[in-house]
């Protein structure tokens, strides 16, 4: 079960208190334990979880409505990689799935850089785009979704904590069409796991080698059970007994871009918002992720 705030305060408390008793330090690694106790306390009171100091996976999937979605899940790709730019961190693609218009049916990437899963977790969910489609001959007003799912990077000891047995898992392969050079179409080097019993998919293709995007795949749909277990506040193993299907839920939309009739960004969770629509899409997003701090 996880522990309320005030569970973890009261245990600050008790910790605290200890370290002022006059024989603290008499038994140094009791003592450095401790600390070390109340440092993870801390961070945990503060809403910095277990993965938070590390790389994120992020994938932007496209909702109905065709190219005007497929457009704006470029748009928000570009955003995250400004976003990402800014602050110094490296990118790295995994998957893509592109229209004829360079518009986008999902795309995954990994962020390289400190904190990046602990800035961006929050930045999951459904975005709304309203704007006057640029696909549209009577320049009509249009609404587009577009889901972003931010997944936390395992280290590969962190792997061992959520074991996939091989009866559960379903996997394919196919011929890659991302970029490699000459030889990336010849061979079935693209790989798509789906984990039988929750129906969690996940689909690489970005590396030269099968291996490669399989054990990609594999780390990939570890994280994705780990976060379908925070948001559900279940066990991996109870989600395990779980299928998910293959809908995504629309309903909760997290922030709306509007374009037409007047500009603005709003954050339907944290209520904040900002008529600045260009220094947005610019990848300004730190008013919106210091917002999501207190969700």
């Amino acid at each position: 079960m996880e522990k309320n705030k005030s569970e973890i305060e009261k245990e600050i408390d008790i910790l605290e208190k200890a370290m002022l008793a006059p024989d603290f330090w008499s038994d140094k690694n009791k003592a450095q334990n401790i600390l070390r106790e109340l440092a993870l306390l801390k961070e945990k009171k503060e809403g910095v979880g277990k993965y938070d100091k590390g790389n994120a996976i992020v994938t932007i999937i496209s909702g109905a409505g065709g190219d005007d979605a497929e457009d704006f899940s470029a748009m928000l790709l570009g955003m995250y990689m400004k976003y990402i730019n800014k602050k110094g961190w490296k990118i790295f693609f995994i998957h893509e799935h592109k229209n004829d218009h360079s518009g986008y049916r999902n795309v995954s990437f990994e962020i390289e850089g400190k904190n990046a899963y602990g800035m961006l977790k929050n930045e999951g969910g459904v975005h709304r785009l309203v704007r006057i489609s640029p696909f549209n001959a009577k320049k009509l007003r249009h609404t587009s979704f577009s889901l972003v799912e931010v997944l936390p990077k395992f280290s590969k000891l962190e792997e061992k904590d959520i074991v996939l047995r091989p009866e559960d898992l379903k996997i394919e392969y196919a011929r890659s069409s991302g970029p490699g050079g000459q030889n990336v179409n010849k061979r079935e080097t693209a790989v798509r796991i789906v984990h039988i019993p929750t129906n969690i998919s996940v689909h690489v293709s970005a590396e030269r080698s099968q291996e490669q995007n399989r054990e990609q795949a594999l780390a990939i749909l570890r994280a994705k059970i780990f976060k379908k277990a925070e948001e559900e506040k279940k066990s991996v193993e109870e989600i395990f007994n779980k299928n998910f299907g293959t809908e995504i839920e629309w309903g909760n939309q997290i922030r709306s871009y509007v374009l037409h009739p007047y500009k603005m960004v709003k954050d339907h969770r944290t209520d904040a918002e900002t008529s600045d629509v260009n220094a947005v899409l610019n990848g300004n997003l730190d008013f919106f992720i210091e917002s999501e701090k207190n969700l």
